[in-house]
């Protein structure tokens, strides 16, 4: 039988957590960690605090011992001995009986036995005895010095008071510690809320964002921190989105709009020939659907070489002659291009060829009486030039031809002007290849640049 998913102990916790909102994981793990600190620092203190209290009693304890060892080799200790504080001391004479000692003590058996007397005092370190057999309050810290004549001094005192110390010490840091972490806690709850509010408001203004309010903008926060530097990119995102989608809206409408006149005219050609068919000339009216069919042809084959190029991946990338290329398409329109040198780029040989076809297509159908192609090599770069003497472009118009279905008005008054995608196409063509292209005066005449990076030489 499959285990129940539900049941699995590490699946259920992890799950959960994972559930849970990035605020309350946030303040969830901050806190955690602070009580681990603060457990450990609590820890840390108290075992600090309770070394230096005793060393503090043991330097004390020893302290009123060397006195009493003075006292005692000067023959000056009086009976009982005298502390201002609350030391215990035991003076024992050489056979081990004691000899003097404070009112606080036993003055019959000694804090400590022969055998860990010899020790303690060879040692020179303090000992720590359980005072409730000699009827003292709590564990002493016993220290046992050597006087003149084999006398003993032994010097005690409790430590009780240290354990009251950290007792209490203790009481306050468990009642204080949750109370700061829970302070703690409900501060960063506070703080990484509003930090993630500008990201919350992100999110509100990205739900509210529909389809017909493409032009609306998510908040930019006033902070310059990444949240702002994110809504603002998120914003440019839009941007783009928002233009690229004009264009599409617009690529749409015009493809639509150029597509409905061949269509018409086919239509209207073939109503013609049925409604009279007994006078018409099907030869000719086959001859004029078949133009209208090439042109529609001709548009599709264009519509979907600026699909491809949108997408931002050009067919391949080869060494591509283009001394050659030029030659082989110049000659297709009776042509002799000017080689001044040769020239070697990476491309795709039929987008290339395309971007010569277009732009000679275009040379020869404005042309007065001469069109030149030219090819040239400088400085990394290969230009090639395709110059017409027509009546040229006015310097305003030269960057407006380049836009998708744009014709000016001589062109839209010829039959073959086309659908306006040909520079389209070559400036989309030659931007994917890392090139520029633009027009100029040539005086009389238009003249079309490309300029393409040449191929760099491997060795």
């Amino acid at each position: 039988m499959a285990a129940d998913p539900v049941a699995d102990p590490v699946a259920g916790p992890v799950a959960w957590w994972r559930r849970k909102s990035l605020r309350f994981r946030l303040t969830a793990t901050a806190s955690a960690v602070l009580a681990l600190a603060l457990a450990a620092s609590a820890y840390v203190f108290v075992g600090v605090l309770g070394r230096a209290l005793l060393t503090t009693i043991d330097d004390e304890v020893y302290r009123r011992g060397r006195e009493v060892v003075a006292l005692a080799d000067a023959g000056r200790l009086s009976d009982p001995v005298v502390t201002v504080d609350n030391t215990i001391i035991q003076v024992l004479d050489p056979a081990g009986r004691i000899v003097n000692a404070t009112p606080n003590t036993d003055r019959l058996v000694p804090l400590l036995p022969p055998r860990e007397r010899e020790a303690a005092a060879r040692a020179a370190a303090p000992r720590f005895v359980d005072g409730r057999p000699y009827a003292l309050p709590g564990p002493l810290c016993v220290r046992v010095l050597r006087a003149d004549g084999g006398t003993t001094v032994i010097a005690a005192r409790s430590f009780s008071e240290i354990g009251n110390a950290l007792t209490t010490t203790a009481h306050v840091l468990i009642i204080g510690m949750p109370l700061l972490l829970a302070l703690l806690a409900a501060a960063s709850w506070l703080v990484i809320g509003r930090t993630l509010r500008p990201i919350a408001l992100l999110r509100r203004g990205a739900a509210e964002i529909s389809g017909t309010e493409r032009s609306r903008r998510l908040p930019v926060p006033e902070a310059r921190d990444e949240v702002h530097s994110l809504a603002a990119t998120l914003n440019d995102m839009l941007a783009r989105l928002e233009e690229a989608d004009a264009r599409q809206r617009a690529l749409v409408s015009d493809a639509a709009h150029e597509l409905r006149s061949p269509l018409a005219s086919i239509r209207l050609q073939l109503e013609v020939a049925l409604s009279h068919p007994e006078g018409q000339d099907w030869r000719e009216t086959a001859e004029g659907v078949l133009e209208d069919t090439l042109r529609l042809a001709r548009l599709a084959e264009d519509l979907l070489a600026l699909a491809r190029l949108d997408e931002g991946r050009p067919a391949r990338r080869e060494p591509v002659d283009l001394a050659d290329l030029a030659v082989q398409t110049a000659e297709r329109y009776g042509l002799t291009p000017e080689i001044a040198s040769p020239a070697t780029v990476l491309g795709d040989p039929l987008d290339l060829g395309r971007v010569l076809t277009n732009l000679i297509d275009n040379a020869v159908r404005h042309a007065a009486t001469t069109v030149t192609v030219a090819l040239r090599a400088d400085a990394g770069t290969a230009e090639l030039a395709v110059t017409d003497d027509g009546p040229g472009i006015p310097a305003e118009d030269r960057e407006r031809v380049f836009d998708r279905f744009t014709r000016l008005d001589s062109s839209r008054s010829r039959d073959d002007g086309g659908a306006g995608l040909g520079l389209a196409i070559v400036r989309t063509t030659v931007e994917a290849y890392g090139g520029t292209v633009y027009l100029e005066d040539a005086s009389p005449g238009l003249r079309a640049v490309v300029r393409l990076p040449l191929r760099r030489r491997t060795t």
